[in-house]
């Protein structure tokens, strides 16, 4: 699994001009999965998104996670971020998982992401979205299990 994580200030993600999800301050992390990935790719996932350093402690260094810092988490699933980018001029999409799986793993991340954290917001599986964030930093980061 893979996410690019951006530290924000709010985040919110629309579908046909309706607010579905929204946080204030934290962390919008958007999620790619590959066909190979399991629950133990997310749970991997998960705990980097929680604990990965990117909020300033109390002298302004990045050096508190998520779990520590507290803020809301909007995940979002976007299957374009395991695109095959390295010839041509078309992404290939052959690591990304069939989206019977991609959902079943992105739907575990939140489960699991429920339990360790609040508040949690989601996007909505495979339907066209408006995200809209404003970065706090700019703060952006590329993880992966």
């Amino acid at each position: 699994m893979k996410a690019l994580i951006q530290r924000v200030s709010e985040a919110s993600v629309r579908i046909d001009g309706t607010c579905i999800a929204n946080i204030d301050a934290g962390l919008l992390a958007l999620i790619g999965v590959e066909r190979d990935d399991t629950p133990a790719d997310a749970d991997k996932l998960l705990s980097r998104l929680l604990t990965y350093r990117i909020f300033a402690d109390e002298a302004g260094k990045m050096n508190l996670g998520l779990a520590d810092h507290g803020g809301g988490l909007l995940l979002v699933s976007q299957f374009t971020l395991v695109a095959d980018t390295h010839k041509g001029r078309r992404p290939g999409f052959s690591a990304a998982a069939s989206p019977e799986h991609g959902k079943y793993c992105f739907d575990y991340l939140v489960e699991q992401a429920r339990q360790q954290h609040d508040p949690v917001a989601t996007g909505q599986f495979g339907a066209d979205m408006k995200v809209a964030l404003i970065n706090d930093g700019p703060v952006t980061f590329w993880l992966s299990s």
